[in-house]
């Protein structure tokens, strides 16, 4: 609980945040700085970042990169609790890259904690790591397997991280893995991804946003097809708890599904920019991102196609763990975070 004194009298923690910039980690640091569990935190992000600007009085920020081993061993040096939330979706970078950045640089962060002698390693993973198979139960507990998805990068790396993370784990049984799961994250600030976002389409986001706020004018409702595939949101403030949760030791080690109580559809995303939905019914959505899925690559579909893989099959997870052994509370519901998204 925010502004709790050090747990049982123990001193003050200190933590390192990979990423802290990101979607949800200005929310984290916000948690940590109103929380008196944790006396310190040492940022590690590629990006100039401005700590006192931002009213941050914990934090000392280092400039670098997740590949670069040495920094990350310099920068952890005293950390009781390592959090690992550095990321890139896409943007301009090689896929060699993203991958050096995403899957070594993850690799390189566990390692840099165990070097130090860390208590805690808490990774901000994805929904997507379970893939979207068509044998994926509706309401997955965390004890159905992570698979790499058929096409999408994205999961495909994420569920290859978490298991390299569990073979590493297992070589330093000292250092205790915490694996969260969000489902999609939203909130006020979760353009946050515009920083991952290629310019071409954060211009374009820009621009449907413009147009929405145009067509909620009109006097009619503007009608947009709407698939009605159903999904699960939570709030990056929510997420930002169930880290801190993890930081402080809360529960025990392990995997824990993060999302808001209710899922949302397609037509209430429309529904919230004002215009009418036309549904689109969830099998013939389903149908058609399974077989543009299997499309072989090099084919006509870019790169960024990759993402309809996620529209194949839902990807409904029960979160009971967290809130039983994390006790984790999620302030938000899944309509109320929409909500906050497309005010924001």
């Amino acid at each position: 609980m925010a502004g709790a004194g050090a747990t049982g009298g123990a001193a003050p923690l200190t933590v390192a945040v990979t990423g802290p910039t990101g979607t949800f980690g200005l929310a984290l640091l916000r948690a940590f700085e109103a929380d008196d569990r944790v006396g310190r935190v040492i940022g590690v992000a590629r990006r100039p970042f401005d700590a006192a600007g931002h009213g941050f009085t914990k934090l000392a920020y280092e400039q670098g990169d997740v590949r670069d081993r040495d920094l990350l061993r310099r920068a952890f040096a005293g950390a009781d609790v390592v959090v690992h939330l550095a990321f890139i979706i896409t943007g301009t970078a090689s896929r060699a890259t993203v991958r050096a950045i995403n899957v070594e640089g993850t690799i390189n962060a566990f390692r840099a904690a165990a070097a130090v002698g860390a208590q805690r390693f808490v990774y901000a993973s994805s929904v997507a790591a379970y893939g979207f198979h068509p044998d994926n139960p509706v309401g997955m507990t965390e004890r159905w397997p992570t698979r790499p998805a058929a096409r999408l990068f994205y999961a495909r790396e994420k569920a290859q991280i978490e298991q390299l993370l569990a073979e590493k784990a297992e070589e330093h049984p000292d250092l205790a893995l915490y694996v969260l799961r969000p489902s999609i994250v939203g909130g006020p600030n979760a353009a946050g991804a515009k920083d991952v976002l290629p310019s071409r389409l954060r211009w374009a986001g820009a621009g449907m946003r413009g147009a929405a706020r145009l067509l909620r004018r009109t006097p009619i409702p503007v009608p947009v097809l709407a698939p009605n595939v159903r999904v699960q949101l939570v709030h990056a403030d929510d997420v930002a708890q169930a880290l801190l949760l993890c930081t402080v030791g809360a529960g025990p080690p392990g995997a824990y599904n993060l999302a808001g109580a209710g899922t949302i559809s397609g037509a209430d995303v429309v529904r919230a920019f004002g215009l009418l939905p036309i549904a689109v019914p969830a099998g013939l959505v389903e149908s058609a991102a399974g077989a543009l899925a299997t499309i072989p690559q090099p084919g006509f579909l870019p790169p960024a196609a990759e993402w309809v893989e996620a529209l194949s099959h839902p990807a409904i997870m029960d979160t009971s763990k967290a809130h039983r052994e994390l006790g984790w509370q999620p302030r938000h519901t899944a309509r109320e975070t929409l909500r906050a998204t497309v005010g924001g």
